[in-house]
């Protein structure tokens, strides 16, 4: 009887949850006015309002179909690979799966940071990754006008989640050397 890596199994369920809840669920949210834009991001989905209008750009659409397609793929290798740790191809499952729900939780962390980073630099706006804040913006071509705007971001739980696969998954790398049984030579 086959092993089965608890781990693994833990970690490709709830990356396909990750990616099920995702879609409907922002990772990280920031909302600037009462409502006057709101961006909505995970790497699975991004979208924007703007007035109760939404939109989304191309590119970052594109790099979801890529995130969506990865962390599915992700999931459904840890699935095989836990539940057939024995097999000569699982160890190459293993090795493609575990590490995709890290590298998307941290690349998405650096993502954020970047954007936030950049509209300083470039706009001088502050832009909050946890929180709420007040940003004063200038009227163009009026002198001594400014706006206060008030801005509110943070992490949704299905960001935490991610986390939580993420680990799972890790641990199902360290765990294999318990569930992965070198056959025995015939005698």
């Amino acid at each position: 009887m086959s092993k089965i890596n608890w781990f693994g199994l833990a970690g490709g369920i709830i990356t396909i949850i990750v990616v099920a809840v995702s879609m409907l669920i922002p990772w990280w949210q920031i909302t600037i006015g009462d409502n006057l834009l709101t961006a909505n991001a995970s790497p699975v989905n991004t979208n924007f309002n703007f007035l109760t209008t939404g939109f989304t750009v191309p590119l970052i659409w594109a790099l979801n179909v890529v995130a969506l397609l990865t962390l599915v793929a992700s999931g459904v290798s840890m699935l095989i690979y836990s539940v057939l740790p024995n097999k000569s191809y699982s160890k190459d499952l293993l090795n493609f799966g575990y590490k995709k729900p890290l590298f998307t939780v941290i690349f998405f962390i650096i993502g954020l940071v970047a954007v936030t980073l950049i509209l300083q630099a470039a706009l001088g706006i502050g832009v909050p990754l946890m929180g709420s804040t007040t940003t004063p913006f200038a009227v163009p071509f009026v002198t001594d006008v400014s706006i206060i705007v008030f801005m509110s971001a943070g992490f949704l739980w299905p960001f935490w989640l991610a986390i939580v696969a993420a680990g799972f998954c890790i641990a199902a790398r360290f765990y294999h050397r318990k569930v992965a049984v070198a056959p025995k030579p015939p005698q």
